[in-house]
């Protein structure tokens, strides 16, 4: 069963609220369905010991990162590649991001147009999301483009009366 961007929300925010009494050293997580994408171990690798000022911690699911204690960041490699969609698109390094921010002060960014697909989690009261996904956008670029790039409305073919 695929893991729904909701599902993976959730699972963060109760991550987060688990290291929240900082008596747990591992992060608590669950990995995503494509965890076992040999991709995902090229990034994992590569993940900074510090991301938005906060340091790394050890997690306790395959192809994932936690930063902050109480943990802040969270990253979950081979989530769902998302499609086309009319989120909110940003780029930051080079590297296009999805930005769910409906559960605010918690955003979930998910990498658009790279596969394996990553989520990062970021609890905004605590550290800033640029600043975690410029700390992680070296990792990230060892994803493959799959050619999916964000457009400005203006870029956008529309057509009138439709």
């Amino acid at each position: 069963m695929r893991k729904t961007r909701a599902s993976i929300a959730a699972a963060a925010a109760a991550a987060l609220a688990v290291t929240l009494t900082g008596c747990v050293s591992t992060v608590p997580m669950e990995p995503a369905e494509g965890a076992d994408d040999p991709r995902c171990a090229d990034v994992i690798v590569r993940l900074p010991d510090t991301v938005a000022g906060q340091e790394r911690r050890e997690t306790n699911a395959q192809a994932t990162g936690a930063w902050g204690s109480p943990a802040s960041v969270l990253l979950y490699c081979g989530v769902e590649v998302p499609s086309a969609s009319t989120q909110r698109c940003i780029q930051v390094d080079g590297i296009y991001w999805l930005v769910d921010g409906s559960q605010e002060p918690t955003y979930v960014l998910r990498s658009y147009g790279r596969e394996p697909a990553i989520d990062v989690v970021v609890d905004g009261a605590v550290a800033g999301p640029t600043p975690a996904l410029m700390d992680l956008s070296r990792a990230v670029s060892y994803t493959r483009p799959n050619g999916h790039e964000c457009t400005d409305l203006e870029d956008a073919d529309i057509v009138e009366g439709q």
